[in-house]
């Protein structure tokens, strides 16, 4: 599949792909984050979230989401070529993005079958896992990958 298939910029037309997924009986797996400098934690992440089901949901928060939760100096890199990079990945399905501070909105409107965020979240504290949990979906923490972080990496670039 090409990339620019990937990306879906209207959520009615993503919303048809979802139904038609579902109908087909396929188990949608969910995630979001900011993913604005990928490095192996991010795709060893995303590559375990895709074995959870049978399609990956990619949710990105645009740019102005990720610069209330990181900062001013974030994003390093444009939601249009955030997305293109996620969507790259043989593990993604579909990427998104979201404006609100969290994607809860998305999450009620999508109902996954599993939705996933890496071992810092807790579950108790995944946004979303109340919606999941009801509908009879899994919640799932992934183990995080120690010594990967964007934040980490920005630091060390800035002090060379």
């Amino acid at each position: 599949m090409r990339i620019v298939d990937k990306i879906y910029g209207d959520f009615d037309s993503a919303m048809i792909t979802i139904e038609s997924w579902k109908s087909d009986g396929q188990t949608l797996v969910f995630t979001n984050g900011c993913f604005d400098i990928l490095h192996v934690g991010h795709v060893m992440y995303l590559e375990e979230a895709s074995k959870l089901g049978s399609k990956l949901i990619a949710a990105l928060n645009t740019d102005r989401s990720v610069r209330n939760l990181k900062g001013s100096e974030r994003p390093l890199n444009t939601l249009a070529d955030r997305m293109k990079v996620i969507a790259a990945l043989t593990s993604t399905d579909m990427v998104l993005s979201f404006d609100q501070e969290t994607p809860y909105d998305l999450i009620k409107a999508i109902l996954p079958d599993v939705l996933v965020k890496g071992g810092d979240w807790p579950i108790d504290k995944i946004v979303g896992n109340d919606i999941v949990i009801q509908t009879g979906g899994k919640v799932v923490s992934l183990p995080f990958s120690e010594g990967f972080s964007t934040t980490a990496l920005v630091e060390k670039i800035k002090s060379l």
